[in-house]
Protein backbone atom coordinates (compact mmCIF):
# COMPACT_ATOMS: atom_id res chain seq x y z
CA UNK A 1 0.00 0.00 0.00
CA UNK A 2 2.74 2.46 0.88
CA UNK A 3 5.13 1.86 -2.09
CA UNK A 4 1.41 2.38 -4.29
CA UNK A 5 0.42 5.22 -2.09
CA UNK A 6 3.91 6.78 -3.07
CA UNK A 7 4.15 6.08 -6.70
CA UNK A 8 0.83 8.39 -6.95
CA UNK A 9 1.63 10.51 -4.90
CA UNK A 10 4.70 11.40 -6.59
CA UNK A 11 2.57 11.64 -10.00
CA UNK A 12 -0.81 13.75 -9.56
CA UNK A 13 -3.08 14.35 -11.51
CA UNK A 14 -5.73 17.18 -11.38
CA UNK A 15 -9.60 16.32 -11.94
CA UNK A 16 -10.79 15.88 -14.82
CA UNK A 17 -7.55 15.01 -16.44
CA UNK A 18 -6.73 11.89 -15.32
CA UNK A 19 -4.87 9.60 -17.68
CA UNK A 20 -1.81 7.58 -16.47
CA UNK A 21 -3.78 7.06 -13.03
CA UNK A 22 -6.86 5.19 -14.19
CA UNK A 23 -4.57 3.17 -17.01
CA UNK A 24 -2.32 2.23 -13.64
CA UNK A 25 -5.39 1.08 -11.90
CA UNK A 26 -6.93 -0.60 -14.50
CA UNK A 27 -3.74 -2.54 -15.32
CA UNK A 28 -3.78 -3.47 -11.49
CA UNK A 29 -7.06 -5.01 -12.05
CA UNK A 30 -6.83 -6.55 -15.12
CA UNK A 31 -4.06 -8.25 -13.58
CA UNK A 32 -5.92 -10.01 -11.05
CA UNK A 33 -7.99 -11.07 -13.39
CA UNK A 34 -10.82 -9.08 -12.37
CA UNK A 35 -14.04 -7.83 -15.11
CA UNK A 36 -12.51 -4.19 -15.48
CA UNK A 37 -14.73 -1.41 -17.04
CA UNK A 38 -12.00 2.07 -18.26
CA UNK A 39 -13.39 5.00 -19.19
CA UNK A 40 -16.52 4.85 -17.23
CA UNK A 41 -18.17 8.53 -17.08
CA UNK A 42 -15.23 10.04 -18.72
CA UNK A 43 -12.34 8.81 -16.96
CA UNK A 44 -13.16 6.52 -13.92
CA UNK A 45 -12.41 3.00 -13.89
CA UNK A 46 -14.71 -0.12 -12.62
CA UNK A 47 -13.50 -3.49 -11.17
CA UNK A 48 -15.58 -6.61 -10.79
CA UNK A 49 -14.63 -9.27 -9.26
CA UNK A 50 -17.48 -12.61 -8.88
CA UNK A 51 -17.11 -14.62 -6.22
CA UNK A 52 -17.34 -18.51 -6.59
CA UNK A 53 -20.79 -18.74 -4.57
CA UNK A 54 -24.36 -16.53 -5.62
CA UNK A 55 -25.35 -13.74 -3.48
CA UNK A 56 -25.70 -9.93 -3.22
CA UNK A 57 -23.16 -7.19 -4.52
CA UNK A 58 -20.98 -4.90 -3.17
CA UNK A 59 -19.49 -1.84 -4.19
CA UNK A 60 -16.74 -0.34 -2.80
CA UNK A 61 -15.61 3.69 -3.59
CA UNK A 62 -12.23 5.33 -3.84
CA UNK A 63 -11.47 8.46 -5.44
CA UNK A 64 -7.69 9.52 -7.15
CA UNK A 65 -7.91 13.37 -8.62
CA UNK A 66 -5.51 15.57 -6.76
CA UNK A 67 -5.55 19.06 -6.50
CA UNK A 68 -3.83 22.51 -8.05
CA UNK A 69 -1.34 23.23 -4.76
CA UNK A 70 2.12 23.30 -5.14
CA UNK A 71 3.38 20.99 -2.19
CA UNK A 72 5.61 22.15 0.45
CA UNK A 73 6.32 18.63 2.26
CA UNK A 74 10.20 17.77 2.41
CA UNK A 75 9.29 14.35 1.47
CA UNK A 76 11.50 11.79 -0.65
CA UNK A 77 8.09 11.08 -2.32
CA UNK A 78 6.92 14.30 -2.95
CA UNK A 79 4.92 15.63 -5.96
CA UNK A 80 7.40 15.83 -9.13
CA UNK A 81 4.24 17.61 -11.01
CA UNK A 82 4.66 21.75 -10.28
CA UNK A 83 1.35 23.11 -8.86
CA UNK A 84 0.07 19.83 -8.14
CA UNK A 85 -0.67 17.90 -5.52
CA UNK A 86 -2.59 14.87 -3.32
CA UNK A 87 -3.44 17.35 -0.61
CA UNK A 88 -6.89 15.31 0.51
CA UNK A 89 -5.19 12.01 0.50
CA UNK A 90 -6.63 10.19 -2.36
CA UNK A 91 -3.40 8.53 -3.23
CA UNK A 92 -4.35 6.49 -0.01
CA UNK A 93 -7.51 5.96 -1.15
CA UNK A 94 -6.82 4.30 -4.02
CA UNK A 95 -3.89 2.28 -2.62
CA UNK A 96 -5.79 1.62 -0.11
CA UNK A 97 -8.70 -0.01 -2.58
CA UNK A 98 -6.51 -1.67 -4.59
CA UNK A 99 -4.61 -3.93 -2.12
CA UNK A 100 -7.93 -5.02 -0.32
CA UNK A 101 -8.98 -6.08 -4.34
CA UNK A 102 -5.92 -8.18 -4.38
CA UNK A 103 -6.54 -9.52 -0.68
CA UNK A 104 -10.06 -10.68 -1.69
CA UNK A 105 -9.18 -12.00 -4.50
CA UNK A 106 -7.60 -14.54 -3.09
CA UNK A 107 -11.02 -15.60 -1.35
CA UNK A 108 -13.20 -14.90 -3.92
CA UNK A 109 -13.93 -19.04 -4.48
CA UNK A 110 -15.57 -18.88 -1.00
CA UNK A 111 -17.32 -15.17 -1.15
CA UNK A 112 -20.61 -15.23 -1.46
CA UNK A 113 -21.75 -12.71 -3.84
CA UNK A 114 -20.13 -9.92 -5.88
CA UNK A 115 -17.55 -6.92 -5.31
CA UNK A 116 -17.80 -3.65 -7.32
CA UNK A 117 -14.83 -1.61 -7.34
CA UNK A 118 -15.59 1.68 -8.04
CA UNK A 119 -12.15 4.05 -8.59
CA UNK A 120 -13.56 8.02 -8.95
CA UNK A 121 -12.04 10.54 -10.63
CA UNK A 122 -12.53 14.08 -10.49
CA UNK A 123 -13.83 14.17 -6.58
CA UNK A 124 -12.52 17.58 -6.04
CA UNK A 125 -14.48 19.61 -8.55
CA UNK A 126 -17.89 19.47 -9.44
CA UNK A 127 -20.08 18.93 -11.04
CA UNK A 128 -17.66 15.58 -9.68
CA UNK A 129 -16.88 11.98 -11.92
CA UNK A 130 -19.87 10.35 -9.68
CA UNK A 131 -22.86 11.62 -11.28
CA UNK A 132 -21.25 10.31 -14.17
CA UNK A 133 -20.11 7.45 -13.62
CA UNK A 134 -23.48 6.52 -12.14
CA UNK A 135 -25.26 7.39 -15.14
CA UNK A 136 -22.95 5.32 -17.43
CA UNK A 137 -23.70 2.21 -15.17
CA UNK A 138 -21.52 1.60 -12.04
CA UNK A 139 -23.85 1.29 -9.48
CA UNK A 140 -25.94 -1.49 -11.95
CA UNK A 141 -26.32 -4.22 -9.36
CA UNK A 142 -25.46 -2.90 -6.63
CA UNK A 143 -27.03 -4.35 -3.57
CA UNK A 144 -25.26 -1.35 -1.24
CA UNK A 145 -22.26 1.03 -0.96
CA UNK A 146 -19.49 1.66 1.51
CA UNK A 147 -16.75 4.29 1.02
CA UNK A 148 -14.04 5.67 3.59
CA UNK A 149 -12.25 8.87 3.70
CA UNK A 150 -8.65 9.21 5.64
CA UNK A 151 -9.29 12.09 7.61
CA UNK A 152 -5.91 13.44 8.82
CA UNK A 153 -7.64 15.53 11.82
CA UNK A 154 -8.75 12.42 13.62
CA UNK A 155 -6.48 9.98 15.66
CA UNK A 156 -5.34 7.05 13.84
CA UNK A 157 -7.50 3.90 15.17
CA UNK A 158 -10.41 6.03 15.10
CA UNK A 159 -13.26 5.01 12.78
CA UNK A 160 -16.12 8.05 12.55
CA UNK A 161 -19.53 7.02 11.66
CA UNK A 162 -22.82 9.47 11.68
CA UNK A 163 -27.05 8.42 10.39
CA UNK A 164 -28.36 10.94 8.25
CA UNK A 165 -26.52 14.29 7.29
CA UNK A 166 -22.48 13.99 7.20
CA UNK A 167 -21.42 16.42 4.99
CA UNK A 168 -22.86 19.22 3.64
CA UNK A 169 -23.90 20.72 0.06
CA UNK A 170 -21.23 22.22 -1.69
CA UNK A 171 -22.54 25.54 -3.71
CA UNK A 172 -20.65 28.51 -5.50
CA UNK A 173 -21.82 31.65 -6.22
CA UNK A 174 -20.05 33.93 -8.49
CA UNK A 175 -20.89 38.22 -8.35
CA UNK A 176 -19.36 41.01 -10.35
CA UNK A 177 -20.12 44.62 -9.50
CA UNK A 178 -20.59 47.00 -12.55
CA UNK A 179 -19.74 50.34 -11.00
CA UNK A 180 -18.36 53.23 -12.47
CA UNK A 181 -14.49 53.58 -12.58
CA UNK A 182 -12.69 56.59 -12.12
CA UNK A 183 -9.65 59.19 -10.55
CA UNK A 184 -8.88 58.84 -7.30
CA UNK A 185 -9.16 62.51 -6.14
CA UNK A 186 -12.45 62.72 -7.80
CA UNK A 187 -14.93 59.98 -6.34
CA UNK A 188 -17.76 61.63 -6.55
CA UNK A 189 -17.65 61.52 -10.80
CA UNK A 190 -17.90 57.37 -9.81
CA UNK A 191 -19.56 54.53 -8.44
CA UNK A 192 -17.00 52.81 -6.71
CA UNK A 193 -16.99 49.28 -6.77
CA UNK A 194 -14.63 48.25 -3.98
CA UNK A 195 -17.00 49.95 -1.59
CA UNK A 196 -19.97 48.60 -3.15
CA UNK A 197 -18.53 45.37 -2.64
CA UNK A 198 -17.37 45.43 1.14
CA UNK A 199 -20.69 46.64 1.74
CA UNK A 200 -21.82 43.88 -0.15
CA UNK A 201 -19.82 40.82 2.20
CA UNK A 202 -20.81 42.38 5.08
CA UNK A 203 -24.60 42.37 4.01
CA UNK A 204 -24.12 38.82 2.64
CA UNK A 205 -22.21 37.82 6.39
CA UNK A 206 -26.06 38.23 8.04
CA UNK A 207 -27.86 36.21 6.13
CA UNK A 208 -26.75 32.61 8.36
CA UNK A 209 -27.02 35.20 11.51
CA UNK A 210 -30.14 36.72 10.76
CA UNK A 211 -31.66 34.74 7.90
CA UNK A 212 -31.41 30.92 8.82
CA UNK A 213 -33.08 29.41 12.29
CA UNK A 214 -30.11 29.27 14.60
CA UNK A 215 -31.46 25.44 15.04
CA UNK A 216 -30.35 25.02 11.53
CA UNK A 217 -26.69 24.66 10.20
CA UNK A 218 -25.49 26.72 7.76
CA UNK A 219 -22.26 28.31 6.47
CA UNK A 220 -21.53 31.19 3.86
CA UNK A 221 -17.97 32.06 2.97
CA UNK A 222 -16.27 34.47 0.73
CA UNK A 223 -13.12 33.32 -1.14
CA UNK A 224 -12.26 36.09 -3.09
CA UNK A 225 -12.62 39.80 -3.93
CA UNK A 226 -10.72 40.76 -6.89
CA UNK A 227 -10.97 44.74 -8.11
CA UNK A 228 -7.15 45.22 -9.03
CA UNK A 229 -6.11 48.93 -10.23
CA UNK A 230 -3.77 51.27 -10.09
CA UNK A 231 -3.39 53.12 -6.52
CA UNK A 232 -5.02 56.36 -7.61
CA UNK A 233 -7.98 54.64 -9.81
CA UNK A 234 -11.62 53.77 -8.32
CA UNK A 235 -12.57 50.33 -9.05
CA UNK A 236 -15.35 50.20 -11.68
CA UNK A 237 -16.08 46.29 -11.20
CA UNK A 238 -14.94 44.04 -8.33
CA UNK A 239 -15.87 40.51 -8.77
CA UNK A 240 -16.37 38.23 -5.69
CA UNK A 241 -16.72 34.20 -5.51
CA UNK A 242 -17.86 32.27 -2.46
CA UNK A 243 -19.09 29.04 -1.06
CA UNK A 244 -22.78 28.17 0.73
CA UNK A 245 -22.85 24.70 2.72
CA UNK A 246 -26.06 23.34 4.11
CA UNK A 247 -27.81 20.12 5.00
CA UNK A 248 -31.15 20.54 3.82
CA UNK A 249 -32.55 20.90 1.05
CA UNK A 250 -35.06 24.18 2.73
CA UNK A 251 -31.88 26.09 4.18
CA UNK A 252 -30.07 25.38 1.37
CA UNK A 253 -33.04 27.06 -1.66
CA UNK A 254 -33.57 29.78 1.32
CA UNK A 255 -29.99 30.75 1.13
CA UNK A 256 -29.83 30.88 -2.91
CA UNK A 257 -32.59 32.99 -2.54
CA UNK A 258 -31.23 35.29 -0.31
CA UNK A 259 -27.99 35.92 -1.54
CA UNK A 260 -30.06 36.89 -5.09
CA UNK A 261 -32.05 39.44 -2.97
CA UNK A 262 -28.96 40.76 -0.94
CA UNK A 263 -26.52 40.99 -4.06
CA UNK A 264 -29.78 43.28 -5.69
CA UNK A 265 -30.69 45.29 -2.97
CA UNK A 266 -26.32 46.70 -2.25
CA UNK A 267 -26.20 47.48 -5.44
CA UNK A 268 -29.80 49.00 -6.39
CA UNK A 269 -28.77 51.36 -3.62
CA UNK A 270 -25.76 52.55 -4.71
CA UNK A 271 -27.35 52.68 -8.23
CA UNK A 272 -25.08 49.91 -9.81
CA UNK A 273 -25.36 47.15 -12.26
CA UNK A 274 -24.40 43.25 -11.04
CA UNK A 275 -24.92 39.79 -12.54
CA UNK A 276 -25.08 36.86 -10.41
CA UNK A 277 -24.16 32.91 -11.01
CA UNK A 278 -25.27 30.54 -8.30
CA UNK A 279 -24.02 27.20 -8.86
CA UNK A 280 -25.68 24.29 -6.77
CA UNK A 281 -22.44 21.21 -6.22
CA UNK A 282 -22.67 18.24 -4.76
CA UNK A 283 -25.72 17.40 -2.38
CA UNK A 284 -25.44 16.48 0.97
CA UNK A 285 -24.14 13.18 2.28
CA UNK A 286 -26.97 11.47 4.41
CA UNK A 287 -26.08 8.01 5.25
CA UNK A 288 -28.56 5.21 5.62
CA UNK A 289 -29.21 4.23 9.05
CA UNK A 290 -29.35 0.02 8.98
CA UNK A 291 -25.50 0.38 6.87
CA UNK A 292 -24.24 3.23 9.15
CA UNK A 293 -25.12 0.88 12.10
CA UNK A 294 -23.65 -2.20 10.48
CA UNK A 295 -20.41 -0.17 9.97
CA UNK A 296 -20.63 0.67 13.63
CA UNK A 297 -20.95 -2.69 14.82
CA UNK A 298 -18.04 -4.53 12.59
CA UNK A 299 -15.82 -1.97 13.15
CA UNK A 300 -15.18 -2.91 17.12
CA UNK A 301 -13.94 -5.86 15.94
CA UNK A 302 -11.38 -4.36 12.84
CA UNK A 303 -7.56 -5.29 13.65
CA UNK A 304 -6.34 -1.76 13.93
CA UNK A 305 -9.32 0.09 14.97
CA UNK A 306 -8.91 1.67 18.45
CA UNK A 307 -11.97 3.94 18.82
CA UNK A 308 -15.25 3.76 16.72
CA UNK A 309 -17.54 6.80 17.64
CA UNK A 310 -20.16 8.83 16.25
CA UNK A 311 -18.80 11.80 14.37
CA UNK A 312 -20.02 15.36 14.05
CA UNK A 313 -21.26 16.65 10.71
CA UNK A 314 -18.91 18.24 8.58
CA UNK A 315 -19.09 21.38 6.65
CA UNK A 316 -17.22 20.01 3.64
CA UNK A 317 -18.56 18.24 0.77
CA UNK A 318 -18.16 15.00 -1.14
CA UNK A 319 -19.75 13.65 -4.03
CA UNK A 320 -19.95 10.44 -2.94
CA UNK A 321 -23.24 12.31 -1.72
CA UNK A 322 -24.87 11.03 -5.47
CA UNK A 323 -24.07 7.05 -5.12
CA UNK A 324 -25.94 7.51 -1.34
CA UNK A 325 -28.85 8.56 -3.68
CA UNK A 326 -29.28 5.96 -5.74
CA UNK A 327 -28.92 2.81 -3.49
CA UNK A 328 -27.91 2.41 0.34
CA UNK A 329 -24.71 2.75 2.18
CA UNK A 330 -22.31 5.17 4.66
CA UNK A 331 -19.95 6.67 4.19
CA UNK A 332 -17.14 6.89 7.45
CA UNK A 333 -13.74 8.75 8.19
CA UNK A 334 -11.01 6.75 9.20
CA UNK A 335 -8.32 8.38 11.47
CA UNK A 336 -5.05 8.74 9.86
CA UNK A 337 -3.20 11.62 12.29
CA UNK A 338 -0.18 10.67 13.76
CA UNK A 339 -0.20 11.33 17.53
CA UNK A 340 3.94 12.52 17.22
CA UNK A 341 3.05 15.01 14.59
CA UNK A 342 4.13 18.02 16.57
CA UNK A 343 1.79 19.89 13.77
CA UNK A 344 -1.05 18.48 12.28
CA UNK A 345 -2.01 19.91 8.60
CA UNK A 346 -5.78 20.09 7.56
CA UNK A 347 -6.75 18.54 4.11
CA UNK A 348 -6.21 21.15 1.31
CA UNK A 349 -2.71 22.34 3.02
CA UNK A 350 0.43 22.25 0.59
CA UNK A 351 1.88 20.39 3.84
CA UNK A 352 -0.93 18.25 4.55
CA UNK A 353 0.08 14.14 5.16
CA UNK A 354 -1.55 11.05 6.01
CA UNK A 355 0.00 8.67 8.59
CA UNK A 356 -0.08 5.77 6.07
CA UNK A 357 -1.00 3.07 9.00
CA UNK A 358 -4.67 4.28 8.48
CA UNK A 359 -4.39 2.83 5.13
CA UNK A 360 -4.37 -1.06 6.59
CA UNK A 361 -6.53 0.13 8.87
CA UNK A 362 -9.06 1.79 6.39
CA UNK A 363 -9.07 -1.86 3.83
CA UNK A 364 -9.70 -3.71 7.21
CA UNK A 365 -12.58 -2.31 7.72
CA UNK A 366 -14.05 -2.09 3.97
CA UNK A 367 -13.00 -5.50 3.54
CA UNK A 368 -14.71 -6.74 6.95
CA UNK A 369 -17.79 -5.01 5.64
CA UNK A 370 -17.99 -6.44 2.68
CA UNK A 371 -17.21 -9.90 4.00
CA UNK A 372 -19.50 -9.56 7.08
CA UNK A 373 -22.36 -8.13 4.56
CA UNK A 374 -22.51 -10.62 1.66
CA UNK A 375 -22.56 -13.47 4.57
CA UNK A 376 -25.21 -11.93 6.96
CA UNK A 377 -27.04 -11.63 3.47
CA UNK A 378 -26.26 -15.07 2.29
CA UNK A 379 -27.68 -16.37 5.54
CA UNK A 380 -30.88 -14.42 5.49
CA UNK A 381 -31.64 -15.65 1.93
CA UNK A 382 -31.15 -19.39 3.16
CA UNK A 383 -32.96 -18.86 5.97
CA UNK A 384 -35.72 -17.34 4.17
CA UNK A 385 -35.94 -20.62 1.58
CA UNK A 386 -36.15 -22.63 4.46
CA UNK A 387 -39.94 -21.32 5.86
Amino acid sequence: MVKIRRHLHENPELSFEEVETPKYIAAYHEELGHEVRRNVGGRGVVAVLRGGKPGKTVALRADFDALPIQEENDLEYKSKVDGVMHACGHDGHTATLLVLAKVLNNLKDELEGTIVFIHQHAEELAPGGAIAMIEDGCLDGVDVIFGTHLWAVTPLGEIEHRTGPFMAAADKFDIVIQGKGGHGAQPHLTKDAVVIGSQLVMNLQQLVSRRVNPMEAAVLSVGAFEAINAFNVIADTAKITGTVRTFKEDVRALMEREIERVVKGTCMSADAGYSLSYKRGYPPVVNHKEETDFIARIAQDVPGVTKVVEGEPQMGGEDFAYYLEHVKGTFFYTGAQDENWSETYPHHHPKFNIDERAMLVAANTLGAASLTFLKEAAKKEEAAVKK
